[in-house]
């Protein structure tokens, strides 16, 4: 069993993500942080082996992805976006989530 905690904002790169010191945050900078999330919790691998070998994907995968989804539109709605959008405070938590 396989067990991933994603943290956001503890890698240099959540913190700049890209972004200049000066600029505020845009809703590509969110979306590259939900594309990180999603990375990490497996989901792109996972979808991949589904439609190649049909091995269903996990439903907590599925919806994991679709509380990331509504997170991203969440957080685009926001004005301004706030500077600190990648803390784990504004994304769904992926616990106890077994990948294998």
């Amino acid at each position: 069993m396989k067990v991933r905690v994603i943290q956001g904002g503890l890698s240099t790169a959540a913190k700049t993500d890209g972004r200049e010191d000066h600029r505020s945050p845009d809703h590509e900078d969110v979306r590259r942080e939900a594309e990180r999330r999603l990375g990490a919790s497996g989901y792109h691998r996972l979808r991949v082996r589904e439609f190649a070998v049909g091995v269903p994907m996990p439903s907590a995968i599925k919806y994991l992805a679709m509380q990331i989804e509504f997170a991203v539109e969440a957080i685009c709605r926001l004005d301004p976006i706030p500077v600190d959008f990648y803390s784990d405070l504004y994304w769904p938590k992926l616990e106890n989530i077994t990948t294998a």
